[in-house]
């Protein structure tokens, strides 16, 4: 009756963390966000997930942004008309279209998606900057 076999089912998605814009739908508006956001819709306006958490943006073949997107990691099908700025991964499938710089960190691109703007790449920080970072943000001892 129910088939306990997991193979071919796909990765287990935490519902209470998943939002989903479905298609037809337009939001005109920025849209931040944590957790997971799958756009089948449109959205007008900027689209930002928390840098400091684990967020994935998903734009479907049907997803369409027009504005900036700043999110750590991507999955694009769809449109996007804005600057695009992936702090860690970012995926463009075969029917992805940007019309905007693209800055990123990790870069996936399958045959057929399109870039019309810059493609920026960004080194993830060494050891040795982070640890100028911390030496320059920490207090002067001795100073009054």
């Amino acid at each position: 009756m129910f088939n306990s076999n997991r193979k071919n089912q796909g990765p287990a998605v935490n519902a209470a963390t998943t939002s989903l814009i479905a298609r037809g739908v337009t939001l005109n508006g920025d849209v931040q966000f944590t957790g997971t956001l799958h756009l089948d819709g449109t959205i007008e306006g900027s689209v930002q997930a928390d840098p400091a958490g684990s967020s994935v943006l998903t734009i479907s073949e049907t997803g369409r942004v027009v504005g900036r997107i700043d999110v750590p990691h991507a999955v694009i099908n769809g449109c996007v008309n804005g600057d695009v700025e992936v702090s860690e991964r970012l995926e463009l499938a075969q029917l992805a279209r940007i019309d905007g710089d693209v800055h990123y960190q990790i870069l996936e691109i399958a045959a057929g998606a399109q870039v019309n703007g810059k493609m920026v790449h960004r080194a993830p920080q060494t050891i040795r900057q982070l640890a100028q970072a911390a030496i320059d943000a920490a207090p002067v001892l001795g100073e009054a």
